[in-house]
């Protein structure tokens, strides 16, 4: 063996060092035929990956959009079965986004469509649904988005996803000044989610008076009332979302 030969063995076998090539990595998401626009970091060495910024695609360019939560509910029908506003939660920042849902019979293999949120989180609630209501979710067809194009990742859009299904099923519309946020659990439970105070907040700051919110106890706070619920049946009782089938 050669004394160059054996220099590059040692040379790797010793300790190897990984320099940092890339300090910060940002991804744009969004559907292209929307407005809307997601900057999102998903490494940062310098901070939160959880960190989210919303633009919009004007003329001129990309445009930071200063209060998302009122221009995504901007469009927000009003008394349409199938739809709910959950204050949802994205790095240091609430935000208030629709979800809609649409439950149709199926005639076939049941389809699951589902845009804007986590596919397996909506499997769950279905499930739940199915189990703790008795309501043959797995007969339909089932469609969920959150509107506007940006998608979220948060446990607090479960009840959302919960109210909208069951509201779509039972042909009534969640009134207008109701708010949704909270975690579905699998044994039927509403579990409470981070940050819900100032979840709350941005509710009541875009005019939102009542607020669906994990817990056994009810409160009023300025200028909203929390209705608290500990189980999935005392959302549909809350709501008002008996179907009359039942």
């Amino acid at each position: 063996m050669t004394q160059d030969e054996d220099s590059v063995q040692v040379a790797l076998a010793g300790p190897r060092v990984v320099e940092h090539l890339v300090d910060v990595v940002l991804m744009f998401e969004g559907d292209r035929q929307q407005l809307f626009r997601v900057l999102r970091s998903i490494k940062n060495r310098f901070g939160s990956t959880s960190e989210l910024g919303l633009f919009a695609m004007e003329g001129e360019g990309l445009v930071g959009i200063e209060d998302p939560s009122r221009l995504l509910l901007e469009e927000r029908p009003v008394d349409r079965p199938g739809s709910v506003v959950v204050a949802a939660f994205e790095g240091t920042r609430p935000l208030m986004v629709e979800v809609q849902a649409l439950l149709v019979r199926s005639f076939g293999a049941p389809r699951r469509v589902v845009s804007g949120m986590d596919p397996h989180r909506v499997a769950l609630v279905l499930a739940v649904i199915e189990r703790h209501l008795g309501i043959r979710i797995s007969e339909m067809d089932a469609y969920f988005k959150v509107t506007g194009g940006i998608s979220l990742d948060d446990p607090g859009m479960d009840l959302g996803v919960l109210a909208a299904a069951l509201s779509s099923f039972s042909g009534k519309a969640i009134p207008p000044q109701w708010a949704v946020s909270g975690e579905v659990g699998l044994t039927g439970e509403i579990r409470r989610v981070s940050r819900l105070n100032d979840r709350i907040k941005e509710a009541a700051a875009l005019g939102f008076t009542r607020v669906l919110v994990p817990g056994t106890v009810s409160s009023v706070q300025p200028g909203v009332l929390t209705v608290a619920a500990t189980r999935v049946h005392e959302v549909v009782s809350r709501l008002g979302l008996e179907s009359e089938e039942e």
